[in-house]
């Protein structure tokens, strides 16, 4: 077994593109000129001044955002507050394998719509639709987990008039928006929405680091606050330190200083996977991200993913096999994510993995 092991697996960037010089600062400048918020409770709305931040990024009123404590939380919310048991919901497949967690844990009824390359198709949630009564549909649009594709224009607009004319609410899970390498993200699904059928999450979790677990939401202003009522009963207030330094990041223009370093980064790193693996495992399928960090590949039907893992970790290597992410098969699939991997060691992660993909094609034992 290698020495060290090669991660793919973790959807986080490698400490070494952590900012924290940055957040140092911005602790400091919070704590000098707005202690009192930040060491105060807040309401279930969050920082008021990163709410307004927030509304002037969307172009909307400060009454329909507020912050939760990362965005998990907020999907959290917005499935017990719309989803009960038996309530049909839509899934993109593969999808984010946490969302099926909770999905399954409210007792919904999923019903998956198959993904392409620019996107879920909406002719497939427009079937699942016809089936019966959908009450959501989430969506992760940019730079998909896992799939890394990106949903088009034209399939973001087909969507939201298929919620208003169904009447059934679109989460719009978007964290990795500002995770773009090539150009920025295309118009959201909340700026089409003019029914109010779209409820957008994002995170500071990518843009700033996993730790500071500051997310959001932003939809129709009833919503928010039946969600905001809802989370100060549970936990009065989000992580307001937390969030005033997020706030003193986004408004002296240390995000912007990130997310160049940060892009670059994961940039150069999406790079370096994308030509390993057409040189080293070319019969591997996959659409090139355009920013975000995952990349999904599909191997040949021959290929059993889960034992796949087990030989990759004999290897040194890690990933996370497909059916983590699937209602059912994803069996010849898996996830690898580049944000954790430098760039010089990329290479080497794939020629481990595929010395693994032989062995299984051996029938090589893993070892206990």
């Amino acid at each position: 077994m290698a020495e060290r092991t090669i991660s793919f697996a973790r959807g986080a960037p490698s400490a070494d593109i952590l900012p924290h010089e940055a957040v140092r600062e911005a602790a400091a400048h919070a704590l000098e000129s707005d202690w009192e918020k930040a060491l105060s409770y807040g309401t279930g709305r969050g920082h008021l001044g990163l709410g307004e931040w927030i509304a002037d990024l969307h172009g909307v009123e400060a009454e329909q955002v507020m912050i939760t404590n990362g965005s998990m939380e907020g999907a959290a919310l917005l499935f017990r507050r719309l989803v009960s048991a038996g309530d049909r919901v839509i899934v993109e497949q593969p999808t984010y394998d946490r969302t099926l967690l909770l999905l399954q844990q409210a007792g919904a009824d999923i019903v998956g719509a198959a993904l392409e390359a620019d996107g879920v198709d909406p002719s497939a949630v427009e079937s699942a639709s016809g089936q019966g009564e959908v009450k959501l549909a989430h969506v992760i649009p940019n730079f998909h987990n896992p799939a890394g594709c990106t949903l088009s224009l034209e399939k973001r607009a087909a969507l939201v008039k298929l919620a208003a004319e169904q009447g059934f609410t679109i989460f719009e899970d978007d964290p990795y928006r500002l995770i773009c390498f090539e150009q920025a993200a295309g118009k959201t699904m909340l700026e089409m929405d003019t029914a109010d059928r779209v409820i957008h999450a994002s995170s500071f979790s990518k843009s700033v680091s996993p730790g500071v677990r500051v997310g959001y939401l932003v939809g129709p202003t009833e919503q928010i606050a039946a969600l905001a009522k809802k989370a100060n009963e549970t936990y009065i207030s989000p992580n307001m330190l937390a969030e005033s330094i997020v706030f003193e990041l986004c408004r002296s223009g240390g995000l912007d200083e990130n997310l160049k370093v940060v892009n670059a980064a994961l940039s150069e790193r999406r790079d370096a996977l994308v030509d390993a693996l057409r040189e080293h495992i070319p019969e591997a399928e996959f659409v090139v991200p355009e920013g975000g960090y995952f990349l999904w590949l599909d191997l040949n039907d021959d290929v059993d993913t889960t034992a796949l893992l087990a030989q990759a970790k004999e290897e040194g290597v890690t990933f996370v096999a497909g059916p983590d992410f699937m209602l059912e098969g994803g069996s010849s699939s898996l996830r690898l994510s580049f944000a954790p991997v430098p760039a010089g060691d990329v290479a080497e992660g794939v020629q481990r993995l595929g010395r693994a993909l032989e062995r299984v094609r051996e029938g090589a034992p893993a070892s206990a």
